[in-house]
């Protein structure tokens, strides 16, 4: 998902985006309504198919809740909320997703049982966040980093690693860009800009307050503020000009921040090709520059033979000659 910031999209039932949707707002919504919402994606095959008053009990409330709950989330009712989730877990059948909505690592779990769980959660979070993707929004961000004079990053832990790529590449293609994840250094940069430049965070919860205060402060000076997060509705949100929606659900074993990688550099990646097209003939000449810079510090290639001590078909054939 990728809205302006503080312009949430109503949500239409049918479009296979309910879940995700829900993922992104949950952590906003008060006790009660967040009760209905996590006995959903607990178990979204059996919300389903649940009546109004079964799920009222499963989460501990109401049918009154449970219908302010539908409200909440732009739908009309209990129906379209039915509706919307059998959409999504329809979805999720057609592309394949061997294990579901529900999957997690057990503890006993073998191996092969491990990695196509972590592929088809992984794939799923990118197809949701793609599917979910404003592209409007994204070449609008893309039109303000083209034109920005400098671009600041902000992303602390797992983030700051993330956002680290993001700005190796974009200095490569000619982008003065920098990353910061300690708050003191980047709170002194984000003083610094003007309305000229782009300040981008990454933030999975979007509650970090180190990187929320740095996108606060940039914004502050007058630059294009950016946010990018898995909940539309968390603090980062507020101090965003525009907002890039992740869409992850978390494993056992895997922080949120961990989860959310592939999705992230999805986002990131679109944002940086999409300024790389935009800048091609530049582009392309800065990356050869830095490119030939690198060659040096390669070492040649030489091919060896597949196992130690081992030796290859031409070696045999000339020492049995």
């Amino acid at each position: 998902m990728a809205v302006t910031a503080g312009s949430e999209p109503p949500l239409e039932a049918g479009t296979g985006q309910l879940l995700v949707h829900l993922r992104s707002v949950l952590p906003g919504l008060a006790g009660a309504l967040r009760q209905v919402g996590n006995a959903i994606l607990e178990d979204p095959g059996w919300a389903s198919r649940a009546t109004i008053v079964e799920l009222g009990e499963r989460s501990g409330t109401s049918p009154a809740t449970v219908t302010r709950f539908c409200r909440s989330l732009g739908l009309t009712g209990y129906t379209e909320l039915r509706v919307g989730i059998a959409t999504d877990i329809g979805r999720a059948d057609q592309a394949g997703w061997e294990v579901g909505l529900a999957a997690d690592v057990l503890p006993t779990d073998p191996i092969d049982r491990v990695l196509r769980t972590l592929l088809a959660v992984d794939l799923q979070a990118m197809h949701e966040t793609a599917a979910g993707l404003d592209l409007r929004a994204v070449e609008t961000v893309v039109d303000a980093v083209v034109a920005a004079h400098r671009v600041d990053l902000y992303g602390v832990g797992g983030s700051a690693a993330v956002l680290k790529d993001t700005q190796m590449r974009m200095h490569r293609i000619g982008f003065a860009s920098w990353t910061w994840s300690d708050v003191h250094n980047g709170l002194a940069s984000a003083a610094l800009l003007g309305p000229d430049d782009v300040a981008i965070a990454l933030s999975h919860s979007g509650r970090s307050t180190e990187t929320v205060e740095m996108l606060a402060q940039a914004r502050t000076s007058g630059a294009t503020t950016v946010a990018i997060t898995n909940f539309s509705t968390s603090p980062i949100a507020e101090v965003a000009d525009h907002l890039l929606c992740t869409s992850v659900r978390e494993i056992s074993y895997s922080s949120g921040e961990m989860s959310a990688r592939h999705s992230q550099f999805l986002v990131l990646d679109l944002l940086y090709l999409a300024v790389a097209q935009r800048t091609h003939e530049r582009a392309t000449h800065t990356w050869v520059r830095t490119a030939d810079a690198v060659v040096p510090h390669r070492s040649p290639y030489e091919p060896r033979s597949r196992g130690r001590g081992t030796e290859t078909p031409a070696d045999t054939t000339s020492g049995g000659a």
